[in-house]
């Protein structure tokens, strides 16, 4: 289905139900409590008819984590061949369990692979596991950006960096400044592609980090 976000066209979840992660900033899980969603971790082989024919960045599980033990081997099996089988599409996925993707590596061309990296700890766990994976795209997101990071070792590799806070947007979640320049120029340095997101703009677009040839910074990945 179309998407607010903005780095993709579409997004779709064939495996539904609470998230076992349970992240405190999760907006899915407030959203299964308001709705009264049905909790029970299943599969929907159903919204592959959402696909578009033209060619589109689709984000697979933007609910749930696809890459935890509770997702069957069968079904992540299955979605691991639809970028084989809708070649014409990119298909991105973004996981916090950076240790079950060498389960997939190499990754077909046509999948961008991910890292929520929201903390120091999460940070850590991408530098140990992240190098060693194939896909067409590697990147990481600092989306909720939570704490400053380090500025060594988990830039260098990667593709692309996504830089966001957490949702609902407020002014007592917005990141610090110098949290998110430190990020930019260490990307800047090593010549990495940079997408600010939008729940960003109030705090940084007056600045010089924030653009690129005079505009608000939301760059993809060089393909």
């Amino acid at each position: 289905m179309k998407t607010d976000i903005e780095w993709c066209d579409y997004s779709i979840n064939p495996v539904k139900g609470l998230c076992p992660v349970a992240c405190s900033y999760c907006y899915a899980r407030r959203l299964y409590k308001r709705f009264k969603w049905n909790p029970e971790i299943r599969v929907d082989w159903q919204v592959t008819s959402e696909l578009p024919n033209k060619s589109s960045r689709i984000f697979v599980g933007s609910t749930i984590e696809l890459f935890g033990e509770w997702v069957k081997p069968e079904w992540m099996r299955e979605i691991m061949q639809w970028p084989v089988r809708y070649p014409q599409h990119t298909f991105i996925f973004l996981t916090k369990q950076p240790q079950n993707l060498s389960k997939f590596s190499p990754f077909p061309p046509n999948c961008w692979v991910g890292v929520s990296v929201d903390n120091e700890t999460r940070y850590r766990e991408a530098l140990n596991y992240l190098p060693n994976i194939k896909a067409g795209v590697l990147f990481a997101s600092f989306e909720p950006l939570l704490t400053r990071m380090p500025e060594e070792g988990l830039i260098n590799f990667l593709d692309w960096l996504i830089i966001g806070q957490r949702t609902p947007v407020s002014l007592r979640t917005m990141p610090k400044l110098g949290w998110v320049e430190a990020i930019v120029r260490i990307a800047d340095r090593c010549s990495i592609p940079v997408f600010l997101k939008d729940n960003l703009l109030s705090c940084v677009d007056q600045y010089e980090f924030a653009l690129k040839d005079g505009r608000y910074r939301q760059e993809m990945p060089n393909l």
